[in-house]
């Protein structure tokens, strides 16, 4: 019993470092996990401001933000596997400012999508 306990914490943990990079052409799609959720606004002292909107973080390195609050965001989990998929890359951005990158992300444990931008503004924005 002990043994199925390591097993099944072992494989818990194992899964996020099995993410896959954020996807880099239009088109293309990537595993990942949740790594956390979060408010769009922190406070001063790092507290989430309620009803600044939705954003999620995952353990590949991805974000997603919206100034609204997004329901399929905010049922997700730590550690629940999404699919991403980039939809759209701005065009004539500014070098360097790689912001405003839309993705389509489907909760594979709750079935629920959204689409995002990884940036509150897109590039050469505020």
């Amino acid at each position: 019993m002990i043994r199925a306990v390591a097993i099944a914490v072992a494989l818990a943990f194992a899964a996020p470092a099995l993410a896959e990079p954020m996807p880099k052409h239009v088109g293309d799609c990537a595993k990942t996990n949740v790594r956390r959720l979060e408010t769009r606004l922190m406070d001063g002292d790092g507290k989430p401001i309620a009803d600044s909107g939705s954003a999620i973080v995952f353990v590949n390195g991805g974000y997603q933000v919206s100034y609204d609050k997004v329901a399929t965001v905010d049922a997700s989990r730590p550690g629940d596997e999404l699919r991403v998929c980039l939809v759209s890359v701005p065009k004539g951005c500014p070098k360097g400012d790689h912001r405003g990158k839309i993705y389509k992300t489907t909760n594979l444990r709750t079935h629920g999508d959204w689409t995002l931008p990884d940036a509150e503004h897109s590039c050469g924005g505020a």
